[in-house]
């Protein structure tokens, strides 16, 4: 059987669940293979633990501190020389900014086709088959790469993460990387400001607020609290200040794919639904019963935000306790 490449996203060697979901697609296609980039005290027991519980029955580990110095070109580097080594079905990158870089780059390298923000990936004889919404949500469509290796990036949230234990066997492998992939170093960072929620891009359940909060995101984000969910925005929110850009869903904002996405006071234009359509479970919540965001939804409620949201945060917390 032959492997599929999964890239490994972690940090501080914690293995995000966007990997987890990789490693349940990677087994519907081949034969999961990780691939751990980072120093020797990322690859721990821990990190290493979780990715053959979730399936990997290989581990390729490149251990070089040096890579937390630069940007996504040597990890590119790394997956081109493994693509030419195990002739692999498919490479997995979980979709965001580094993602879909780091995959671009890899596919340029190999000279293979590419498939961003997949939603869904399932086996085709030796081929893999994807599902994307495409042109702002109005289509949904299948495509497969014709040439060289299968460069798929996948939308967090696209499959549910399925522990199989594999044999988790150990590699380490040694690479070489260009001068030319070092030509942008890191010359500082800092930790991004934790607001306790799960991270917008990769959250199973979404509150997202618009026009209709009137810029009061208290009931959206008591309620978000009581799911265990994140906090999103529409674009009239953030272009009117009432909160920041990085928590805005939409075409020119992130695009999300949750379990359960709850939209409080949107009304449901095109760009923003481009961002959110292909959430599992859609519920919408407006005073304006012909708001275009309810064609979409599963489920509707026609009142106001402000008595509707604290109304059931009481609820889901009485049904915690």
């Amino acid at each position: 059987m032959r492997e599929v490449l999964v890239l490994v996203d972690h940090v501080d060697g914690a293995v995000s669940k966007p990997t987890t979901e990789l490693l349940t697609i990677a087994r519907r296609l081949g034969e999961p293979a990780a691939v751990f980039i980072g120093s020797a005290e990322d690859a721990d027991d821990t990190a290493l633990k979780t990715l053959k519980t979730f399936g990997a029955e290989k581990i390729y580990t490149v251990e070089d501190a040096d890579f937390r110095q630069f940007l996504v070109a040597p990890k590119a580097e790394v997956l081109a020389q493994l693509v030419q080594q195990v002739s692999p079905v498919a490479v997995l990158v979980a979709s965001g900014a580094e993602g879909k870089e780091i995959a671009g780059r890899l596919a340029i390298k190999t000279g293979s086709g590419l498939i961003t923000d997949a939603v869904d990936v399932q086996g085709d004889g030796d081929s893999a088959v994807t599902t994307q919404s495409v042109f702002a949500g109005s289509y949904t469509v299948r495509a497969k790469v014709t040439t060289g290796t299968s460069i798929i990036t996948v939308k967090p949230n696209a499959a549910t993460p399925e522990q199989a234990e594999g044999a988790g066997a150990q590699q380490a492998v040694q690479v070489e990387i260009s001068e030319g992939a070092k030509g942008a170093r890191i010359t500082a960072s800092e930790p991004r400001r934790s607001s306790g929620r799960p991270d917008l891009s990769e959250a199973a359940i979404v509150v997202a607020g618009g026009r209709g909060t009137g810029g009061k995101f208290e009931s959206i984000e008591e309620f978000a609290d009581a799911l265990g969910g994140a906090v999103g925005a529409s674009r009239a929110v953030v272009d009117a200040g009432w909160y920041p850009h990085s928590y805005q869903i939409g075409q020119t904002g992130k695009t999300v794919s949750p379990q359960l996405y709850i939209a409080a006071g949107i009304s449901g234009a095109i760009q923003h639904r481009a961002g959110m359509q292909t959430s599992k479970t859609i519920v919408a919540i407006n005073k304006d019963e012909e708001a275009p965001l309810f064609e979409l939804v599963d489920f509707g409620v026609v009142g106001d935000l402000h008595s509707v949201l604290p109304a059931a945060t009481e609820e889901v917390n009485k049904r915690k306790g």
